[in-house]
């Protein structure tokens, strides 16, 4: 039960680190022409990020970025919560508190990329048709994946 609990703690750690990666770095789509990529707050062209986003002011890109930041929030939220009920909890009890707390991270996640999807991936406000999803973008999947069975498993364990 040690092993799962540390396992599951550093997986935590590892989805937190990687959804502040994922919302910071300006790499959601990559031109395929070129070298340049757009992220969530700027236009990156020949590595040279000072552009703004051409749909900067439009309200579905500011959701996403309200979005991706309430789940890098939450995220943190719940692990402090989990360590908090970690040495506090009684002896049988399960980690509802953290779980939740991460499953609304896990929701945040959705609605937040589910946006960015809708809207701009392989739209062209950000490229002509040649362009690809960048690690940003695939990064914070892998984080609504992480998110979602970090909080179910929360659910499930019992402090023993």
């Amino acid at each position: 039960m040690l092993v799962l609990l540390a396992g599951l703690f550093v997986v935590h750690i590892a989805t937190a680190i990687m959804l502040f990666v994922s919302t910071i770095a300006n790499v959601w789509m990559v031109a395929d022409y070129a070298n340049a990529s757009v992220g969530l707050w700027k236009n990156c062209t020949g590595g040279n990020c000072d552009g703004s986003l051409s749909y900067g002011n439009e309200d579905a890109i500011k959701a996403v970025q309200a979005f991706m930041i309430l789940s890098i929030i939450f995220s943190i939220i719940s692990l402090v919560v989990f360590v908090f009920q970690l040495f506090t909890m009684e002896k049988g009890n399960r980690f509802f508190l953290s779980g939740s707390t991460m499953l609304v991270c896990w929701l945040c996640i959705l609605v937040g990329v589910s946006i960015y999807t809708h809207h701009y991936a392989h739209s062209d406000g950000n490229f002509n048709s040649s362009s690809h999803q960048g690690y940003c973008f695939i990064l914070t999947w892998i984080c609504f994946c992480f998110s979602f069975i970090i909080g179910i498993l929360y659910m499930v364990l019992r402090k023993k």
